[in-house]
């Protein structure tokens, strides 16, 4: 579940810095949503929790959940090799950290991993991903990894659809920004994958990453709207018929929400 890192003199801090400056640009309260998600791990689990990342990514909440909790574990999972990669590279060395590559919408995912149980489970900007009823079936299995009484956080784009015209002002605001801060040179989803792809240490796990999930660079097909929820109530709702105990809202934005459950 671990590997060794595609180079040793690749600067792997630098692509995490640059995976969050990336993702930034997309939602700039990024860094106030974590520091809540990490305050919810403390609250509920202490502070030498059992974590696991969900579609973890670069492994940006581990990075913050471990500098605020020196003595929490994380268990990374994700399906994409480049990223993966990254990962690995950042926190090679450090023992608090395992890995594992799998698929979510698998019904046997949950094999890789090495632990069955599990204090918390983390994730952002991920799960919208996932249509309905993949995503209705992996809050179930949540449910089942969690002890009693573990926290289950999901950070997304998650939308209160009860007041159209203010969301309506708020996304035109950040639309109006994004466009101020491409034109100072900000990268977006696209041009960062090109990056990737242009380093000699991540074009290998880049074109795996290309053939399974598709290339970021191409514009994506028209056709119809993916069946994917996109209300904070659908989420609340779902995780309390799925097994957990308590659910509710603990931070939003203009376009992101955090929920948090209770097993």
């Amino acid at each position: 579940m671990t590997s060794t890192p595609a180079s040793t003199s690749t600067d792997w801090q630098q692509w995490q810095t640059s995976w969050d400056r990336q993702q930034e640009w997309y939602m700039p309260d990024r860094e106030e949503r974590f520091r809540v998600m990490t305050d919810a791990v403390e609250a509920v689990a202490g502070r030498t929790p059992l974590v696991l990342d969900l579609a973890c990514g670069t492994g940006s909440i581990t990075a913050r959940v471990l500098r605020a909790l020196p003595g929490a574990r994380a268990v990374c999972v994700d399906i994409d090799p480049a990223l993966l990669t990254i990962a690995r590279g950042h926190f090679a060395g450090d023992d608090r950290v395992t890995f594992a590559e799998a698929d979510l919408t698998d019904p046997g995912w949950t094999a890789r991993l090495p632990h069955t149980t599990f204090d918390a489970v983390v994730t952002a900007t991920a799960l919208h991903w996932l249509d309905t009823e993949p995503l209705r079936r992996l809050y179930g299995t949540l449910a089942g990894l969690l002890r009693e009484g573990g926290v289950f956080l999901n950070a997304d784009h998650m939308y209160d659809e009860s007041a159209p015209r203010l969301n309506s002002a708020m996304n035109a605001l950040l639309t109006m920004r994004q466009e101020r801060q491409r034109a100072e040179g900000a990268l977006d989803w696209a041009d960062w994958w090109g990056r990737v792809a242009d380093d000699p240490a991540l074009a290998e796990p880049a074109a795996r990453r290309f053939a399974l999930l598709g290339d970021p660079r191409e514009p994506r097909p028209a056709g119809a709207r993916p069946d994917r929820p996109t209300s904070v109530q659908w989420h609340l709702d779902t995780l309390r018929a799925q097994g957990f105990s308590e659910a509710r809202q603990i931070w939003c934005s203009a376009s992101d929400s955090l929920v948090a459950a209770l097993r």
